[in-house]
């Protein structure tokens, strides 16, 4: 996969180290703006990136890649996106996929019309821990409740609260919890149970967005609670509840670190083929596009869909305006 890096902030600085250990991918360009582009050529020169641009549209005229990964603020995510898609580029794009269910359908019927690879990078999916939860989950009888909860104390919350808006927490930019931290136990959910019958929001909101929420999903017979905070901290775990037994992961829904089955007595596990958490989906995401997999990256779609039409109806419910 021949791959050119739109953004050059926090993700893609956790991305670009994974690359050595990815040797079907080569990184061909690197996209910053204009007031990042010292810190883009710096990148560039570390990681040996050929050709570094600050406009999106000369560096997608470039040849030198098919693929490109969207890893900018998430206003940027349909746009960009859509400019790729109609230069002829395969997508891969950071979560949120786009701030609004209409947009990615767009974005979907243009992939469609090119035959060209779309598909959200979000981690939890591609995990080998989540493939094992996700099949424990079966054996512990009927399922009752999920409960994830990602409460991290944002860096930027004090600025938030005094005056700075950054964009983890600007409404024009998509920020708030439900889209940051939250979304990432949207996905582990959907991911078990498909779409719920019923979504509520109830968030802390400040400055007209959500510094932290609860959402609560309703599958008939199976409630879901997803906490994400960015206001304040707690253990940070999800639990699966059945009528014969429990699964506990522990640490983030990015990440699971880890998790325990429990019966009569407790069973640890950890399933990992590489340390870092990005590597199982680039690893697959090469995969799909080398072979052209189109299945596959349909069922993602339908999958990344029923995640943002729960965000739409979610930011609906409390009433918050992203964009």
């Amino acid at each position: 996969m021949k791959l050119a890096i739109i953004g050059s902030g926090k993700i893609v600085q956790e991305f670009l180290p994974l690359i050595k250990d990815l040797p079907d991918i080569q990184v061909k360009a690197i996209l910053g703006t204009k007031r990042s582009q010292e810190r883009t050529e710096k990148i560039q020169a570390q990681y040996g990136i050929e050709a570094s641009y600050t406009d999106i549209d000369e560096c997608l005229q470039s040849a030198a890649f098919t693929t490109v990964y969207i890893a900018v603020p998430n206003h940027l995510h349909y746009a960009f996106a859509k400019k790729a898609l109609e230069a002829g580029k395969d997508v891969i794009c950071e979560k949120p996929f786009t701030l609004k269910h209409a947009e990615l359908l767009d974005l979907e019927r243009l992939a469609a019309e090119k035959n060209l690879v779309l598909i959200e990078a979000i981690t939890n999916q591609y995990l080998i821990n989540y493939q094992k939860i996700k099949k424990a989950s079966e054996n512990i009888g009927k399922l009752k409740i999920i409960e994830c909860n990602y409460s991290q104390y944002s860096s930027r919350y004090e600025a938030f609260k005094a005056g700075t808006i950054l964009p983890a927490f600007d409404p024009k930019k998509g920020g708030g919890a439900l889209m940051d931290i939250n979304i990432y136990n949207i996905h582990l959910v959907v991911g078990l149970l498909g779409k719920p019958r019923h979504v509520r929001y109830f968030a802390n909101i400040e400055k007209n967005i959500d510094t932290s929420g609860v959402l609560i999903l309703d599958y008939e017979e199976i409630k879901v609670v997803c906490i994400g905070a960015k206001d304040s901290e707690a253990p940070i775990r999800s639990t699966i509840q059945g009528t014969e037994g429990s699964v506990v992961i522990n640490g983030p829904t990015n990440t699971l670190d880890s998790y325990s089955i429990i019966f009569d007595d407790v069973e640890n596990f950890d399933h990992k083929d590489h340390p870092h958490r990005m590597y199982d989906e680039f690893k697959r995401f090469s995969q799909v596009i080398n072979d052209r997999d189109m299945d596959f990256v349909k069922k993602q779609l339908e999958h990344s869909k029923i995640v943002m039409e729960i965000v739409e109806t979610a930011l609906a419910d409390a009433g918050i305006i992203l964009g």
